[in-house]
This record gives structure tokens, sequence and C-alpha cells, in this order.
């Protein structure tokens, strides 16, 4: 009898084990994953703060460089781009999908870039209240988007070692974690000169 009783418990201790096993390992995937998704809400947050001071920065300076259409025309085009991307968390486990929102993003960069630049040649301009804070909220937003996307790459980072390490990867791979995609410089981005804002 008292053997019985020993086989019970010892079986009862087993299946407490591998269900806080289980527990364990899928709530802390759960937890990684919500992070990275939060982390990735963040990144989107500052690009759409960025998507929106480039109205009022483009009127700003159409009222001082009115023959720069191109330069206007190439911001406007590259603000609709973004606008029309559809951004989710899933994006960042669809290699193809993260690539075009880096893209994009990388695009509106470069021209508002060429934009902040051309300040350089109107000295009115540079001396502008409505310029001056528009550039500056913009530096802002530039440094808060770089900050984000460190964020999300450590999110990113926790999350993907999480799931590769064994035996969590056996459950990860059984609950369908799949490993997300980290932000990467621009490809030249290392050779480009820094335009300061």
């Amino acid at each position: 009898m008292q053997k019985r009783w020993l086989v019970v418990i010892i079986v009862l201790v087993i299946l407490l084990m591998i269900y806080g096993f289980f527990k364990n390992n899928y709530n802390a995937l759960v937890t990684l994953e919500e992070t990275v998704n939060q982390a990735w809400a963040q990144v989107g947050n500052q690009y759409q703060r960025r998507a929106d001071l480039i109205p009022n920065l483009v009127e700003t300076v159409k009222g001082y460089a009115a023959h720069e259409k191109e330069t206007f025309a190439a911001v406007t085009e590259a603000r609709a781009k973004v606008g029309q991307l559809t951004v989710t968390p899933e994006v960042l486990n669809d290699p193809e999908a993260f690539a075009k929102f880096q893209q994009v993003q990388g695009e509106l960069g470069s021209v508002l870039s060429r934009l902040m630049a051309i300040s350089e040649n109107y000295p009115q301009l540079k001396a502008n209240e409505n310029f001056l804070a528009l550039q500056s909220q913009l530096e802002g937003t530039e440094n808060r988007i770089s900050v984000e996307r460190k964020r999300l790459n450590e999110a990113v980072q926790r999350y993907n070692t999480r799931i590769r390490r064994f035996p969590t990867n056996l459950l990860a791979n059984l609950y369908g974690f799949e490993k997300k995609l980290y932000f990467e410089a621009q490809p030249g981005a290392e050779t480009v000169p820094k335009v300061e804002f």
C-alpha cells in the first residue's frame, strides 16, 4: 500500500514539474513577445511623430525656398509611401515587409536630410522661429527614433535568445513562436555624411 502511494506521489510530482516547465516557459515567451510588440509600437509612434511634423516643415521651408519644388515633391512622395504602410507586429516576422518598412523610412529620412540642407542656402529661413522650432522637434524625434529602435533590438535579442535556447526551443517550436527581425543600418549608412538638423 505504501509503495502505491509513493508511486502516486512520484507521478504527481513529475506531472507538476512538467506542468511548471510548460507554464513558466510559455508565460515567459508570451511576456517577451509582448515586450517586443510594445517596443515595436513605440518605434511606430516615433516614426508617426516624424511624419506628422513634415507638412508643417515643408510649408515653412516653401515660404522661403519656393523654387525647390523637386525636393518638396520628394518629401511629399516619401511621406505618402510611409502612410501607405500597414505596420503591425507581424511585420517583425516577415523579412520582406520589414525590409520594405526600413527602405521607406530610410527614403523619408534621406529626403528630410535634403530638405534640411536647403536651409543652409537661406539665412532668413534659418532665423525663422517656426523653422527653428520644427527643426528642434525633428531633431528630437530622430533621436527618439534611434532610442526606440535600440530598445526594440534589445527586446528582440532577449526574445530570440530565449526561443533558441534548449529546452525552451522545443516549446517555442510547438507553439509557433517565431524569430523576430532586428533593425539594421541602411546599406551605405557608414559612408553617408551625417546632416545635422
